[in-house]
């Protein structure tokens, strides 16, 4: 059974930050609240909380899992970016998107798009988020809370519970974070692309 946090959205309470983020370390799956849904999340190399995630959201292996990172300098580890890249990145986070990006040789395999080699990238605008990346000292492989048959993610960290408290290790209850998933914006090979539509505006950027 998993344990629950109760965190303030914004002011989150260090004690109950540092506890998360030893259950992270000892390979817990944990959900936890960002600035456009509520997401699943463990470290990078724990290859059975990946497995973990794709049970719970019956995932295929062509899903571009993401890594949800402090800031710019800590993306250029994980992902390939170039000038014009770097400058959308700056000026878009840290915010609700998601950036598909061409993987370098830190991002293990499995977390790789099979064909594309690619890896999604994101910096969260949400103080829990933060405050548990800032903690750990590295990325989070995450996914958003979207169940098989939904097309919404989960806003209710109780209904989480209910549902999946015997599927994670830790629901983090930082309130009602949205509905909507973060906007989806392909980067390989120099050019845009919208992959999907969410809670990040479109607008201008195709300018």
């Amino acid at each position: 059974m998993s344990q629950f946090f109760q965190i303030h959205p914004v002011n989150p309470q260090p004690r109950l930050i540092h506890q998360a983020v030893e259950i992270i370390r000892a390979d817990g799956l944990v959900i936890y609240p960002t600035d456009s849904s509520y997401a699943l999340g463990c470290h990078v190399g724990d290859k059975t909380g990946m497995e973990r995630i794709r049970r719970i959201r019956d995932l295929d292996n062509r899903h571009n899992f993401t890594l949800m990172c402090r800031d710019l300098s800590e993306i250029s580890t994980y992902a390939k970016v170039d000038n014009s890249s770097y400058r959308l990145l700056k000026s878009l986070t840290p915010g609700p998107y998601t950036f598909i990006l061409k993987a370098t040789h830190e991002v293990p395999r499995r977390l790789q798009n099979p064909k594309r080699k690619t890896i999604g990238i994101r910096i969260p605008d949400h103080p829990i988020a933060q405050a548990l990346l800032d903690e750990l000292g590295e990325p989070l492989m995450s996914s958003t809370l979207i169940l098989p048959g939904q097309d919404r993610p989960e806003t209710d960290a109780n209904d989480i519970r209910e549902r999946l408290e015997q599927d994670v290790d830790l629901v983090i209850d930082g309130d009602n974070c949205g509905l909507e998933p973060t906007t989806v914006i392909d980067l390989v090979d120099g050019s845009m692309h919208i992959v999907r539509k969410g809670r990040g505006s479109d607008e201008g950027l195709f300018k």
